[in-house]
């Protein structure tokens, strides 16, 4: 099972990302456990995880987590706005999914 993290500002709007991620990975097999956590709560939340995503209005985070994760094997990377803005779930899944294979 993967797990997937993704980092926003409250956890309000990506918690609907979340449910639109899951019924993408669902409907492509793929088993995947993924959670939405305030910033402020991140650190405390990436143990065992398989790739963080960032929402776009938390982007400043990127570096700091990427100094913080990549070392521990965990990409990091920024969702696309427009794929945050639409809510496509299917994209963002595939992003992490590609995160992932090279990592």
């Amino acid at each position: 099972m993967k797990k997937i993290v993704l980092v926003c500002s409250a956890g309000m709007s990506t918690s609907l990302l979340v449910t639109k991620m899951k019924d993408a990975a669902k409907s492509q097999g793929i088993e995947t456990e993924i959670t939405a956590v305030p910033e402020v709560e991140a650190k405390n939340n990436t143990s065992g995880t398989d790739v963080v995503l960032l929402a776009p209005q938390v982007r400043y985070l990127l570096n700091r987590m990427k100094k913080d994760l990549e070392p521990q094997g965990i990409p990091v990377a920024v969702i696309e706005s427009i794929n945050y803005g639409m809510m496509n779930g299917e994209a963002v899944i595939k992003q992490a999914m590609e995160l992932m294979k090279n990592k």
